[in-house]
């Protein structure tokens, strides 16, 4: 039997710890724990609607995936040999908590309702951080599983079909919360 190493053993408690660290700090800073709408479907598929980032999942949760993937993905090519998969997961894990914290300060919350089609943004729910930050976990395994080259066309694929579905995208949203573009906007808004 192959004893595991340090790393993969207490893999499992970091990214428990992270997220309880996550959940706490954003109870702290005194976000709603579910939709305010008080709607108790898991899911909001309509991103125009006060239920966008309330519930388990909307439409945003790909983009989550994504971030696992696109990172786990990152590290894996910068990395190389000198970190073990059980760090990079811990750091992607780490990223993606931090993330979901700073999405719900007022300067990034404020940021997507001047810069982006999310006008009526106000944060997430903790239980919609709580998902993203487990959708970014399942992408980084399933990267994990079935390689970078496989995992980089699986993120292109659900990029493209954000783009279809609801004309916004993880690529869409880095550019318009770094460099808004006007003819961005106005296509999303057709």
């Amino acid at each position: 039997m192959r004893k595991k190493t340090l790393p993969e053993s207490g893999m499992a408690r970091s990214l428990c710890m992270i997220g309880i660290s996550m959940v706490g700090i954003l109870f702290c800073m005194g976000r709603t724990w579910w939709c305010p709408q008080k709607d108790w479907l898991p899911w909001s598929l309509d991103i125009w609607s006060a239920h966008n980032s309330q519930h388990l999942f909307d439409a945003y949760s790909l983009s989550h995936l994504q971030h696992g993937f696109g990172l786990f993905i990152l590290l894996k090519l910068i990395s190389s040999k000198k970190l073990t998969d059980p760090v990079r997961v811990i750091i992607v894990a780490t990223v993606e908590a931090a993330w979901e914290i700073l999405e719900n300060t007022p300067l990034i919350i404020n940021r997507y309702r001047e810069a982006t089609i999310s006008l009526d943004y106000y944060g997430d729910s903790i239980l919609n951080s709580i998902s993203d930050y487990g959708m970014c976990l399942i992408g980084v395994f399933c990267v994990r599983k079935v390689g970078w080259k496989i995992g980089l066309f699986i993120f292109v694929c659900l990029e493209l079909f954000s783009l279809w579905w609801v004309k916004d995208s993880l690529m869409i949203n880095i550019i318009m919360l770094i460099a808004p573009n006007d003819a961005i906007r106005e296509w999303q808004s057709t």
